[in-house]
């Protein structure tokens, strides 16, 4: 805007310079009024050759000033004009960068740039996929013209009577080039349609979320199943060994007893075979009295685990009870 008010002195300066040379050239007579009486004299200016003379009179000069001063103002009142239009331009784009940067923050507070980002890969996608549509208009276009040329070119042989040979020449040659065309458009399509199939089946292999609830589902399911079964196979195993150790020690009671009940009564027939007898029993307890403490540590053991699992069920989940 500076540029445009120093522009003005410039183009004022060839109208007012002949006036400032024109007031500082005139000369005064001794009869002349005084100075402010000047005004209502002609001033005579010299062209610059020299040879004429213009008489330019105050009126004139006031209606010269006038109209510059009302250029003036009208360049002034442009360049406010062009000043309060710029001012409102920077306002808008200050305000459509506040509500851009506004935009922003709201999509980063949101978590929704996946979301942008996706969106604008769909809108590049779609710009893609028009220009291809573009594309294949024009050279479905373009092959349309061809084909109704060489139409109107078979039927105007035909109606000027062609020689028939060279007709039907023409005919299959096009006929030729047409299923040649067709064979490769199939070849294309077949290729096209292959790697959609291959695309579709990759597609299917995918998971969709409801799939893969229903899996988290199943095997949460068969994870409860199988630790159900885990348990009841523990439970089995224990029993199995426990039952195996109850008939093993019924055997070797059945054994004792019948080993008592063969030598008893040659062991009470003599006083040495009394004391045999009496020192083989004590034996017999005393390994009894080892077995027995043997399988009190053990029981102790496994209640102290079962003591520990009890309280563990209970700090997890109050109240709960222990299967047996």
């Amino acid at each position: 805007m500076a540029e445009s008010f120093s522009e003005f002195p410039s183009q004022l300066g060839p109208i007012l310079d002949p006036l400032a040379s024109a007031g500082s050239d005139r000369t005064r007579t001794a009869d002349s009024p005084p100075v402010d009486g000047e005004l209502s004299r002609p001033i005579r200016l010299e062209a610059a050759s020299g040879a004429d003379k213009y008489v330019i009179s105050a009126e004139e000069q006031e209606q010269a000033l006038r109209q510059l001063e009302e250029e003036l103002d009208d360049a002034t009142t442009s360049v406010e004009r062009l000043n309060a239009a710029l001012k409102e331009k920077d306002e808008r784009k200050a305000h459509v960068l506040n509500e851009l940067n506004r935009l922003r923050e709201k999509i980063r507070d949101a978590g929704a740039d996946s979301v942008v980002e996706k969106l604008m890969l769909l809108l590049r996608s779609v710009k893609a996929l028009e220009r291809q549509e573009f594309a294949l208009k024009s050279n479905f276009d373009a092959k349309h013209a061809e084909l109704e040329a060489e139409i109107c070119e078979l039927e105007a042989k035909a109606s000027n009577d062609y020689d028939d040979k060279s007709l039907h020449d023409g005919l299959d040659h096009s006929i030729g080039t047409a299923s040649e065309n067709l064979h490769l458009a199939k070849k294309e399509l077949a290729a096209r349609l292959r790697a959609v199939l291959s695309l579709k089946r990759q597609l299917d292999d995918v998971p969709t979320p409801s799939e893969l609830t229903q899996y988290k589902c199943r095997l949460a399911e068969l994870n409860t199943n199988i630790g159900e079964k885990d348990r009841q196979t523990r439970k089995f195993y224990s029993t199995y060994n426990a039952l195996l150790e109850i008939k093993e020690l019924m055997l070797k009671e059945i054994s004792l007893l019948n080993s008592i009940n063969s030598q008893f009564q040659d062991a009470i027939a003599s006083t040495a075979g009394q004391m045999k007898l009496i020192d083989s029993m004590e034996g017999i307890l005393k390994g009894i009295k080892q077995k027995l403490e043997k399988m009190q540590v053990g029981l102790q053991a496994d209640q102290k685990i079962c003591d520990t699992l009890r309280e563990r069920i209970s700090d997890s989940e109050p109240g709960g009870v222990l299967a047996s």
